[in-house]
């Protein structure tokens, strides 16, 4: 599963569980951490039992198939690549005005 299917799995949940319970979620962080999915996963289970809104159990069965995807380590992508490379050249002895004022 794509990094792009997994966060329109937590958009969509969020706007679920934000409009029949009332709880905020962090898309974002629901996509990447694995705590934190369980976490929601768990609450949203909770709701639609007690509450009946089987609606919620199509798309908490959808991120929990995602959770192996987050915790696999992912390769850097471009953005993390040349912010790195420009830590490591701007720390060298040969770039003495980066960085700094002249």
């Amino acid at each position: 599963m794509s990094t792009s299917d997994t966060f329109a799995i937590a958009a969509h949940l969020h706007v679920l569980l934000r409009r029949k319970t009332g709880r905020v979620t962090d898309t974002e962080w629901m996509a990447t951490n694995s705590d934190y999915a369980r976490e929601i996963i768990r609450f949203a289970r909770e709701k639609a039992t007690t509450e009946e809104l089987a609606e919620l159990v199509p798309w908490v069965d959808k991120l929990e198939a995602a959770i192996p995807e987050m915790e696999t380590p992912r390769s850097k992508t471009l953005f993390e690549a040349a912010a790195e490379a420009l830590r490591n050249a701007s720390s060298g002895e040969g770039n003495r005005y980066v960085g700094r004022l002249r």
